[in-house]
């Protein structure tokens, strides 16, 4: 498949309505969808077309008032992408005291080519899929601490994948990778999109000290084995420029950009970062 008709199936199956499915609650505003997530203090508004001729002015004033009603939310993000045609949708966020972080890379690819990929993990390391809320947080504990999150934040992202692992156990798995001392050191997330050919790779993170190893590459393609056996044919992940070479060995092609804008509101601290990438 090209590059082209990767990034056309992307924008047919995994924007809007599919990037929203496991948020708490969610309204829809016109052409955007604006969700909430509670536990987090988060919202995230994401689209899958805006309209020429759209007052965006009046419809991001519009989201902005729909979370200042809400006392739960003390941030939001939203979503934009480098091969849209609205050029002066950056400027109008900016103008409403947006935000911009560092521009992710949105990658994808077909399954098998990140499972042929693989390589064995070196001697004195297993991957193993989480099967314990436990084990969801050792992984999320080394993410934490990779990442630089706060306690409070990766405790809070625990908890949510433990609700996630609870309620819903099919709608992702959570691979890892222990040293010969028991320790989790590599592990990273895939999230299945229900109705979509697509399975999504989200928070890798590799201990420094185990890095070089072939350790994020292993459970890339244990995550994409897994996805392959429930019917997925490709992968997708939005990634920093660290993890951009890891992923396009395992197969996986630049598509578009994501840059998240970030609007914290008024009065209210932010209470962890918003941004969860590979």
């Amino acid at each position: 498949m090209t590059d082209a008709a990767l990034l056309a199936l992307y924008d047919s199956q995994l924007r809007a309505e599919a990037e929203v499915a496991d948020a708490d609650e969610v309204a829809k505003m016109g052409p955007v969808w604006a969700a909430t997530f509670p536990g987090r203090g988060r919202g995230f508004v994401t689209y899958s077309h805006i309209p020429a001729g759209t007052d965006l002015d009046a419809l991001i004033q519009a989201v902005i008032e729909h979370y200042q009603r809400d006392p739960r939310v003390d941030h939001f993000e939203w979503k934009t992408r480098g091969h849209d045609d609205l050029p002066a949708l950056d400027e109008t966020l900016r103008r409403h005291g947006f935000r911009f972080e560092e521009p992710e890379t949105v990658m994808a690819g077909p399954v098998e080519a990140a499972i042929t990929a693989a390589t064995p993990p070196p001697a004195g390391h297993i991957v193993e899929r989480a099967a314990t809320a436990d084990a969801i947080r050792e992984a999320e504990t080394l993410a934490g601490r990779v990442f630089g999150d706060t306690a409070e934040h990766s405790s809070r992202r625990a908890d949510e994948l433990v609700r996630r692992f609870e309620d819903d156990p099919g709608s992702f798995e959570m691979w890892l990778v222990r040293d010969d001392s028991g320790e989790v050191v590599c592990s990273g997330r895939v999230d299945f999109v229900a109705g979509t050919d697509f399975a999504g790779l989200w928070g890798g993170a590799c201990d420094e000290r185990h890095r070089g190893l072939g350790l994020y590459r292993a459970i890339t393609a244990a995550r994409a084995t897994s996805a392959s056996a429930k019917g997925y044919r490709y992968l997708q992940s939005d990634c920093t420029e660290f993890s951009r070479p890891i992923l396009e060995r395992a197969g996986l092609v630049p598509i578009t950009t994501t840059t998240p804008a970030v609007r914290t509101l008024q009065g209210r601290q932010a209470t962890c970062s918003v941004s969860w990438t590979v």
